[in-house]
């Protein structure tokens, strides 16, 4: 996709999806500085979708200087087109404050579009808004039928986060079996949060060994900061734990958790790259780690923040 091909945005926003996504691959394997030049082209010729990614660029800093503010702008032009996507970048950057002051209200409006036009992360963002109080009153059914709807759509951090409400008994009957259920989803489709989830229920039940497979699995995926929770959360509960006899025979606990705790702790983690962030750094929930996202109320917050570059 070159310059020229980029003026004809409209035929190409038009183009089928795949064929895009396949020329965009293409594209952005090459050098990250010639594939900006490329990108940027393109998003100065109107395409939506390369508007998109050279805003995701401009956060990250790859192959361009880091620039939130201009991300904003390209974020906000292929939002005119009514790209579900783009609605839910404006909510992070409103919710991050990213090139705009840190709004959480604007945030919540954005997420809400992107809801409605159908995007399950958008889904997912709007309803953690309600469930939290982010800068929207508080509406936990409303946030659970969003969570559903993510849901319905394959999203795993919503799976998990259905989870949580049945295991906290937020507007549902509280039910650690049904709170399992979800969480395995959410564990199944790569989700670190329900995968750490669903050990922590195996652990509290003394299945070990089914419970240890999640747990090797969670650092692929998971933040630095919820390795260092979970860390603390195993190291916690192995101090705490029965005596042995009430433990299934031959059950080696600590032998097994150990070097994970460990692995945890040195593991570098996986933070998300900047416009794609969809985990904030998350606040300890009592003895152990977050569920699901919650919010930062720190006074000592500045209005505007840097994004990961």
């Amino acid at each position: 996709m070159n310059a020229a091909r980029a003026l004809d945005s409209h035929a190409i926003n038009q183009a089928d999806p795949s064929v895009l996504a396949a020329e965009l691959r293409r594209i952005l394997a090459g050098p990250p500085a010639q594939a900006a030049a490329t990108l940027r082209a393109a998003a100065e010729g109107g395409v939506v979708q390369a508007q998109l990614v050279y805003g995701q660029w401009l956060l990250d800093g790859r192959g361009v200087a880091c620039d939130p503010a201009q991300a904003v702008q390209w974020f906000e032009h292929a939002s005119r087109h009514g790209d579900p996507m783009a609605l839910n970048m404006l909510g992070q950057c409103h919710a991050h404050g990213w090139g705009v002051a840190r709004n959480p209200f604007m945030a919540a409006y954005w997420f809400r579009l992107a809801a409605i036009g159908g995007l399950d992360w958008g889904m997912y963002n709007y309803a953690t808004a309600l469930a939290l109080g982010q800068g929207i009153p508080t509406d936990r059914t409303a946030a659970l039928g969003w969570f559903h709807r993510a849901a319905e759509l394959g999203h795993a951090k919503s799976l998990n986060m259905i989870g949580s409400f049945h295991e906290d008994g937020w507007v549902v009957d509280q039910d650690e079996n049904q709170a399992l259920g979800w969480y395995r989803r959410a564990a199944e489709g790569g989700d670190f949060r329900g995968q750490f989830n669903t050990a922590r229920l195996l652990l509290a039940r003394g299945r070990i060994e089914e419970a240890a497979p999640w747990l090797e699995r969670v650092p692929d995926s998971a933040t630095p900061a919820f390795l260092r929770q979970a860390a603390d959360w195993l190291q916690s509960w192995l101090a705490s734990r029965p005596p042995p006899a009430s433990l299934p025979p031959g059950m080696e606990v600590a032998a097994r958790l150990i070097p994970l705790i460990r692995h945890f702790r040195q593991h570098p983690g996986s933070p998300a790259p900047g416009a794609a962030l969809e985990e904030s750094m998350v606040q300890p929930r009592g003895d152990r780690p977050p569920r699901h996202p919650t919010a930062q109320a720190s006074p000592a917050t500045p209005s505007t923040t840097l994004p990961p570059c």
